[in-house]
């Protein structure tokens, strides 16, 4: 299945290259980067899985997709009206007092009527908003067994450990930190996810941008290049191919 969000740095096309690279016999599977969750929902489920995101909005609404599908629904308001969108941002910017089920409810509509599923600018053509509605029972079933966590991405990987554990990783990548508006990403922190990679028991698989940073500190492991279309130019007719790495520890 495909992930219900069309996000800016989403794995929708690179999701083919990582899915076969999963051992066959991995019996944890941990997303620290969680996000739009491309891959996450592609792949076959696993024993144990765990989705993490250090986004707190975003993991709430995979929670109330969880646990509260029924009420997010009745939630829901589909309006697309500029007004609707400016003032739910507000809202979801200035931590209103709201429940989380209207928190996780207004996040969505943001998620969907904005351009590049940022959040930052109201989209004016269908999404599809209505049709997710339906479609969230789906996710919900999907989400029904996975551990949802909201934690920096050192302390579950070291929580999560194991030998028979596959971490996926898709982290902010160099010098596009702008388009990752939840949280920032520095040099310090990039350094830090290789630091405690290098330490688990478990295997890795890190997708990343093609830059001589990554390569010389990762040199030490496989490193597979793709080429895929930028998708972060909103102007398609300057779209180019975006190249990138996969890395792997085994």
């Amino acid at each position: 299945m495909n992930s219900f969000i069309g996000w800016v740095g989403g794995k929708s096309r690179l999701k083919k290259y990582i899915i076969p690279l999963i051992p066959k016999d991995v019996e944890r599977y941990i997303e620290v980067f969680g996000g739009a969750g491309w891959v996450f929902f592609a792949k076959p489920p696993h024993k144990i899985e765990v989705f993490n995101d250090i986004d707190c909005n975003l993991i709430n609404l995979y929670r109330q997709i969880k646990n509260n599908c029924d009420e997010l629904q009745a939630e829901i308001d589909w309006l697309q009206s500029r007004e609707l969108f400016y003032e739910y941002r507000k809202q979801i910017e200035g931590q209103a007092n709201l429940t989380d089920i209207q928190r996780a409810a207004r996040y969505l509509y943001l998620i969907k009527t904005s351009f590049g599923s940022t959040k930052s600018s109201f989209a004016t053509a269908p999404k599809g908003t209505y049709k997710i509605i339906e479609q969230l029972p789906r996710y919900k079933e999907r989400l029904s067994k996975t551990i949802i966590e909201n934690r920096d991405f050192e302390q579950l990987i070291k929580v999560y450990d194991r030998e028979k554990a596959l971490f996926y990783l898709d982290p902010p990548y160099v010098d596009t930190e702008k388009y990752y508006t939840a949280a920032t990403f520095k040099t310090s922190d990039h350094n830090r996810l290789k630091a405690v990679l290098s330490t688990i028991k478990g295997r890795f698989i890190l997708s990343y941008n093609d830059c001589d940073f990554i390569r010389d500190l990762y040199k030490d492991y496989k490193i597979r290049s793709v080429d895929r279309i930028n998708l972060l130019s909103a102007n398609a007719n300057n779209r180019k191919n975006f190249k990138e790495v996969i890395i792997t520890n085994y």
